[in-house]
């Protein structure tokens, strides 16, 4: 298969991607969550880990030892993506020690990437979320290529340096090679507000930054997620962000939800 040839994934009607310009930010933890509010809103939903050199979307979902399933279908095996929260995920997470790092370079990663998707049954699915790697390199210069977008998602943080790198990874999308459409901008940790004052926020990291890279990269703020510990307590045991108890994170991301559908 030459690197410019579509991966055919006829049942999938939309594939979004969730990119960030640095680590850090968050960006497991929303594309983990995206997913589980799409599916409770009724879409039927797969995510797609391809963060294959720090893979954490096995943890976020509980699901460190499972096992996909596979069959052979003519000359080719395929695998059975695992399903909870009502999200089908395939993760190369699955097919590695939890403790065990790889030591690929980009086209042995790259190739990998391609087989999880190629491989895989996913059956019918509304929407189809992939979790990028940080940055700009070979797994999603090769997923870009290979496989036909509906569009990205960008997380940032509203510190300038998080801005910077989210600035690299539009100008992927954006290249006139590729023109991946910017779907928005997802802000994560724009605030925190105690427990005990709910009516205070803290803006520790900075205020505006997402709209700010919105503008720049004519697209729209989707949403600002504030900094809520539970989440990432929850994440940690393999719990959604239904599972915790601040409101203003479920909230935050069914509007992001509303305005993606």
């Amino acid at each position: 298969m030459s690197v410019f040839e579509k991966i055919n994934l006829p049942d999938v009607k939309n594939i979004i991607v969730v990119a960030s310009g640095k680590g850090g930010v968050g960006k497991s933890t929303v594309a983990a969550n995206l997913s589980i509010a799409l599916a409770r809103n009724g879409k039927k939903v797969a995510l797609v880990d391809a963060d294959i050199y720090g893979p954490s979307i096995p943890k976020m979902f509980g699901i460190e030892n499972a096992i996909p399933d596979a069959t052979t279908f003519g000359d080719k095996e395929m695998m059975f993506p695992i399903e909870k929260y009502g999200v089908k995920i395939m993760s190369i997470g699955f097919f590695v020690a939890t403790n065990q790092g790889l030591i690929w370079r980009g086209p042995m990663a790259a190739n990998a990437i391609t087989q999880l998707f190629e491989n895989t049954q996913w059956g019918e699915i509304d929407y189809m979320i992939i979790d990028f790697p940080p940055g700009t390199g070979d797994i999603q210069l090769t997923t870009v290529q290979k496989i036909k977008l509906t569009g990205v998602i960008i997380v940032t943080t509203p510190q300038e340096i998080a801005l910077n790198d989210a600035r690299k990874a539009a100008s992927m999308f954006t290249n006139p090679d590729l023109k991946v459409p910017i779907l928005g901008i997802i802000e994560n940790m724009s605030w925190f507000t105690p427990k005990k004052h709910p009516e205070e926020k803290y803006y520790i990291f900075g205020q505006g930054g997402g709209a700010i890279l919105a503008s720049e990269v004519n697209s729209t703020l989707l949403g600002q997620i504030p900094l809520v510990s539970e989440v990432g307590e929850a994440a940690e045991k393999g719990l959604s962000i239904y599972k915790q108890t601040d409101q203003t994170v479920i909230s935050a991301f069914e509007n992001i939800i509303e305005k993606l559908i």
